[in-house]
């Protein structure tokens, strides 16, 4: 469910997976394999991907 957070706020911001991970500072391979539930993602990277997203970090893990 984490990883249908990232994708839906993603596509809410208009970015597509490699805009995203490119604002991030991650592999776009990294943000897709999360997205689809195949990743344990740090904190460092939670925390880069709400930068990115300009959310904070517990705004990724609402609906969960």
């Amino acid at each position: 469910m984490f990883g249908q957070r990232i994708r839906e706020l993603r596509l809410k911001a208009g970015l597509s997976q490699e805009a995203l991970a490119d604002l991030a500072g991650i592999h776009r391979n990294y943000l897709g394999e999360t997205e689809r539930g195949l990743r344990n993602i740090s904190v460092r990277n939670v925390l880069k991907i709400a930068a990115a997203l300009q959310v904070k970090p517990g705004k990724l893990f609402e609906k969960c």
